[in-house]
């Protein structure tokens, strides 16, 4: 009489262990797979400590090199916030201050690192108010377009480049059109053809940037851009927006 239940049971039994299986499989490949993603997802399986909150960094760091962390941090924010206004996005930032730390959390040659729009990953050689900033304002970028719709890498590029305010590809501010290099020709659109463009030839960033600048001068500069934003929102293509 109790023999069906008792089957019952065991079969559910062995459902629920062939599913933890599956997940705990499908978890140990996305770590894998995409360290940086399981990293940015769970910081302390790959020996970060939270510095403040939303901030993972190396433990047994010296003082000196928490401060210079926190004074990054606080300074990209400021240029995020002074740009775009009050932020709607808040990344979770990994920062790292040895190779073998970013290594570790998926890390290539990259400066820094936006991941899936959402967290950010500071190299050693990323550990300065532009490149976090320049990271941080892809993810904010990301986070005013609700409507999920996408715009052209060299815009999304160009704008974060003039977010950080990077002198490697502007001229000094106050200078009106801060070009120092034109574009000449299309620029990349996919990140696949950002991917290849930049490695080949250092002044993508510079022409991207010029390319932005101009837009933001002829169209009230941040007041543009929210516009602009609010138009893709709304429905329209990245071409007819942004005429």
């Amino acid at each position: 009489m109790h023999a069906p239940r008792k089957r019952s049971r065991k079969w559910w039994a062995r459902l629920v262990a062939a599913l933890a299986a599956l997940l705990v499989a499908a978890v140990a490949g996305v770590a894998l797979a995409y360290p940086s993603v399981a990293a940015t997802t769970c910081p302390g399986c790959y020996g970060l400590t939270e510095l403040e909150p939303g901030v993972y960094a190396e433990k047994d760091l010296s003082e000196a090199q928490r401060e210079q962390i926190r004074r990054t941090v606080a300074s990209a924010r400021d240029r995020i916030g002074s740009f775009y206004g009050t932020p709607l996005s808040s990344p979770r930032l990994l920062v790292c201050v040895t190779d073998a730390c970013y290594s570790r959390i998926g890390g290539k040659k990259e400066r820094g690192i936006a991941i899936l729009n959402r967290s950010v990953m500071l190299s050693p050689r990323g550990l300065d108010a532009v490149i976090a900033s320049h990271e941080m304002s892809h993810v904010e970028l990301h986070a005013r377009l609700s409507s999920g719709v996408d715009v052209p890498q060299w815009f999304d590029e160009g704008l974060a480049v003039v977010v950080s305010d990077d002198p490697r590809y502007l001229a000094p501010a106050g200078s009106g059109d801060r070009c120092t290099t034109p574009p000449a020709g299309p620029l990349p659109v996919t990140l696949e053809e950002w991917l290849a463009a930049a490695s080949k030839d250092i002044t993508t960033y510079a022409r991207s940037a010029c390319q932005v600048n101009r837009w933001l001068l002829a169209h009230g500069d941040r007041q543009g851009l929210m516009s602009l934003i609010d138009r893709l929102n709304a429905g329209a293509s990245f071409a007819s927006a942004t005429r």
